[in-house]
């Protein structure tokens, strides 16, 4: 059985004492209510070895939002799997949409950090998803398995460790939501495409969670699908209530 994993994305949001606030109610919560599933908490650079100690004995996992390839060099305001290791991190989020659309980052360069995550023994959650325009067109499968072909450079038992995130461009952060078939049929396609590059076993174990304006409301309705396995969450993971209402979910 494939564990449900909520992750929760902060991206440019929260100083130091917000976030530790917010870690801080998410600890006391699942301290006396422990979850069922997985929950991972991703915040900005500067919030990261502070998040960590706080969550420190604790089952909440900590997540980079974004690394380089290399492991050092002249690379002015990028960050290593190294670094992102000794803030205390176990995983990192790479290819989020954000990084592709808005910072120009290609396939390739997806692919090389992927590369480098799995050497460095980091746990990369790798998004992939289409524009509303490439939707409108049919090529939402077709997109996805492009993106997917980064884990092509893992061998099975490196990418059973990762995780796919699904998140069609058109609902992030638009209040729109895939329905649950719609997101249904991306993550089974994209497990059939893992089951052909690196056998049954590994897509099998693979978990693969949608992203794209999940709340209290609809996550349930996402959750319930065969081949959805948790949730990459954006907004509403900034305050402890809506976050773990979701958690309660899974």
């Amino acid at each position: 059985m494939r564990r449900r994993l909520i992750a929760g994305n902060w991206k440019m949001y929260k100083t130091i004492p917000e976030a530790l606030a917010l870690v801080r109610a998410l600890r006391a919560d699942l301290e006396a209510r422990p979850a069922a599933c997985e929950v991972l908490v991703a915040p900005p650079f500067t919030a990261l070895a502070a998040v960590a100690e706080a969550l420190r004995g604790t089952p909440i996992a900590v997540a980079g939002q974004n690394m380089h390839w290399e492991r050092e060099g002249a690379f002015t305001g990028e960050i290593s799997a190294a670094m992102l290791k000794d803030a205390g991190c176990s995983h990192v989020i790479l290819g989020h949409s954000e990084r592709r659309h808005v910072f120009g980052e290609g396939d390739e360069a997806v692919a090389h950090k992927l590369r480098a995550a799995s050497d460095s023994g980091l746990a990369a959650i790798l998004c992939v998803g289409e524009t509303l325009p490439e939707r409108e067109a049919g090529r939402t499968l077709e997109v996805v398995e492009r993106q997917c072909r980064a884990l092509d450079r893992l061998a099975p038992e490196d990418v059973e460790r990762c995780v796919l995130a699904y998140e069609p461009v058109w609902a992030i952060g638009t209040g729109k939501v895939a329905s649950p078939s719609q997101a249904q049929e991306v993550h089974r396609h994209l497990r059939q495409h893992v089951g052909r590059s690196h056998g049954a076993a590994a897509a099998d174990g693979l978990r693969i969670l949608y992203g794209g304006s999940v709340k209290p409301e609809n996550a349930a309705g996402l959750l319930a699908e065969t081949d959805i396995d948790g949730a990459l969450v954006g907004g509403a993971c900034l305050q402890p209530a809506s976050f773990l209402a979701i958690v309660r979910s899974a």
